[in-house]
């Protein structure tokens, strides 16, 4: 596990971000404390790839509404934010690279790293859509990175969902910390052990 980095973010708006405290709490591995703001999060990210040289990278973050652990399978070349990030930069229709390819693929076996985290209990599922905000920016950035300089590091991206301390008093959906660090700590397990290239044949699209 010492050749995996993991990164988490500050919180955006002063509130938490459960990314950060999940990695933080899985074992034998590196990490790094990303901020949220555009291009400076993926300066921080190359400085870390470069400091620890891991195998396998896997970026974190948060995304609140939804019930369950999601791993993703596609980032695109694409900022489109809603909202500021905390530096109140708001990027709309703009490249994450300009230049760059539309997406890039995830290189972590998705559907394996999903059927882990059920395995130990914890409910996941494949996701299609990293948004298009600053996880997205840092998962397209992540990526660009391996394809153009660093082509035999396994990378991809995971989306938690809130903390029960993010929602009090909110009938939204929530995990403890605990329990997304347990799956973190088996979808990294299972980067590190499956071959490159190699993953499950199990069904993970959806309908929309």
């Amino acid at each position: 596990m010492k050749g995996v980095l993991l990164t988490g973010f500050e919180p955006l708006d002063g509130g938490g971000n459960p990314s950060w405290e999940a990695i933080s709490l899985v074992p034998g591995v590196r990490t790094a404390l990303l901020p949220c703001r555009f291009g400076e999060m993926l300066e921080r990210l190359r400085a870390a790839v470069a400091e620890h040289d891991p195998a396998v990278v896997v970026c974190v973050g948060q995304a609140g509404g939804r019930p369950d652990v999601t791993v993703e399978r596609v980032a695109v070349n694409l900022d489109d934010a809603c909202v500021p990030d905390s530096a109140g930069r708001q990027p709309i229709d703009e490249p994450v690279v300009r230049g760059g390819p539309a997406a890039y693929f995830a290189t972590l076996p998705v559907k394996a790293c999903v059927a882990a985290a059920r395995a130990v209990g914890v409910p996941a599922s494949v996701s299609q859509s990293a948004g298009t905000f600053l996880c997205n920016h840092l998962f397209y950035g992540l990526m660009h990175l391996i394809a153009t300089e660093r082509p035999g590091v396994r990378g991809g991206f995971v989306h938690l969902p809130y903390s029960p301390e993010q929602v009090l008093g909110e009938a939204r959906p929530s995990m403890p910390v605990p329990v997304s660090a347990q799956a973190l700590t088996a979808i990294v397990t299972t980067a590190v052990s499956v071959s490159l290239g190699g993953d499950l044949r199990l069904v993970g699209g959806s309908l929309h």
